[in-house]
C-alpha cells in the first residue's frame, strides 16, 4: 500500500510525460477509479486514506489540500519525491498507468458525469457532509460492473 501522496505524484508525473495534463479535480478522479482497480485487481488498497463523497464527485481530503492551489490549472512539477518511480512495483505502476491511460481522453468534468451515475458517490453523497466511500463499496460495484 502507497501514501496517496505518492500515488499523486507519480500520477502527475506520468501525465506530465505522456502531455495528457492534470487537474486537481482530474486527479481527484483517478484516484477514485485507481483505488476500485487495486480492490478488483489485488484484493488491497492502493492507498489507505479515505475517499470521501463530495459536490464535486469523490475526493481524497489529503490530496486535495496539497494541490488545491492549482485551482483548476494544470499541475506541474508538484514534486515532493524524488524517484517516486521506485517506491511502486512494476505491477502497481503499470495498473496506474493504465488508468490513466484509458482516461486520458475524458475530461474531468465527463469523469464526474459518470461517477455521479455510480452507486458508490450516489448512495453516499450528502450535501454538505464528508461521508465516506467504504472501499468495500466500491469493490463489489466495480467487480460486478466491468
Amino acid at each position: 500500500m502507497y501514501r496517496v501522496l505518492d500515488v499523486c505524484q507519480y500520477i502527475i508525473e506520468y501525465s506530465n510525460e505522456k502531455e495528457y495534463g492534470i487537474s486537481n479535480l482530474k486527479l481527484q478522479k483517478l484516484l477514485y477509479f485507481i483505488q476500485a482497480e487495486f480492490l478488483v485487481e489485488t484484493d488491497e488498497k492502493c492507498f489507505p486514506e479515505k475517499i470521501i463523497a463530495w459536490d464535486f464527485g469523490p475526493v481524497v481530503l489529503e490530496a486535495y489540500h496539497e494541490y488545491k492551489i492549482y485551482g483548476s490549472c494544470q499541475i506541474f512539477n508538484h514534486s515532493i519525491n524524488d524517484g517516486i518511480c521506485n517506491l511502486f512495483t512494476e505491477d502497481d505502476r503499470k495498473r496506474i498507468e493504465s488508468i490513466i491511460d484509458a482516461l486520458a481522453d475524458y475530461s474531468s468534468t465527463d469523469l464526474l458525469y459518470i461517477i455521479h451515475h455510480q452507486s458508490p458517490w450516489k448512495d453516499y453523497y450528502i450535501p454538505g457532509t464528508n461521508n465516506e466511500i467504504p472501499t468495500s463499496v466500491l469493490k463489489e460495484y466495480f467487480s460486478s460492473n466491468d
